[in-house]
């Protein structure tokens, strides 16, 4: 596939939930994942088992979900972008809504790096 197929498929999978399917589809097992400096460790992980963890970590910090969006993408050579954002509550926390650019990297057709930009 190419980056604005993998981009396409990865911003209609998340748009239904399908989180687990798109690391299963598009991503390489080697893959990394970054935070901003500013967020709970870790900030990066390596390998899909950490980046699952990782997942399973944020997804127990949550205590409600009220709505998400994940914006269209825009590909450029082997690396494409979208916005996304979650309106949430997180434990001990006010309500809040997160808006981020998620930037990924694509190499030989797989996923290869995934940062968040918030």
């Amino acid at each position: 596939m190419s980056t604005q197929e993998i981009a396409n498929r990865l911003v209609e999978l998340c748009r239904k939930g399908e989180y687990e399917t798109c690391y299963k589809e598009l991503f390489s097992e080697n893959a990394t994942s970054t935070e901003p400096d500013h967020t709970p460790p870790p900030q990066r992980v390596e390998g899909m088992e950490g980046i699952r963890k990782k997942g399973e970590m944020w997804n127990s910090m949550i205590e409600e979900m009220y709505g998400s969006s994940v914006g269209d993408p825009i590909a450029a050579g082997d690396h494409f972008a979208c916005a996304m954002m979650v309106d949430w509550k997180m434990k001990g926390q006010e309500r809040s809504k997160l808006e981020e650019i998620c930037l990924y990297k694509v190499e030989n057709g797989k996923v290869v790096s995934e940062q968040f930009i918030y």
